[in-house]
């Protein structure tokens, strides 16, 4: 299970940054090799959120990925294949009433409970097994 990551809050992050300001500036060979910036930090919108979010991954809102639901699997012969037709039962790996695992570009990231919505199937995520950061990854995977 990913971990939960922490927040520090905003007197914590005041503290740090008037820590810094105060610390004693570093010795005059270390100033030229490293360039330090003070952070600064997006505002939050009432849910919590970036008010920029949107903005910032739009370019991405239109890129194709492979969604699959994976019911269960078997292994059948070229015979078994060839044999199935209307009506043929293929027996899968899985009881009833088991949950389906979700694939995202062929990684797991998710299960969930087939549901019946309307004439078609869908599927109630139970369980997200991937962190955000693993989910951004996967984003920007070729």
């Amino acid at each position: 299970m990913p971990k939960k990551a922490s927040r520090l809050t905003a007197e914590e992050i005041h503290a740090l940054v008037q820590a810094s300001e105060s610390a004693d500036p570093e010795p005059p060979e270390l100033e030229s090799a490293v360039e330090v910036k003070k952070v600064e930090f997006v505002e939050l919108d009432d849910a919590g959120s970036r008010s920029s979010l949107s903005e910032s991954v739009e370019f991405v809102w239109d890129v194709p990925m492979v969604v699959e639901a994976i019911l269960g699997t078997t292994e059948l012969t070229v015979r078994e294949v060839l044999e199935i037709g209307p009506g043929s039962v293929v027996e899968l790996d899985r009881a009833y009433g088991e949950p389906v695992d979700l694939l995202l570009n062929g990684r797991l990231v998710a299960r969930g409970d087939v549901v019946i919505i309307g004439d078609n199937f869908g599927v109630k995520i139970t369980e997200i097994l991937v962190s955000g950061d693993e989910m951004n990854a996967l984003s920007q995977a070729p």
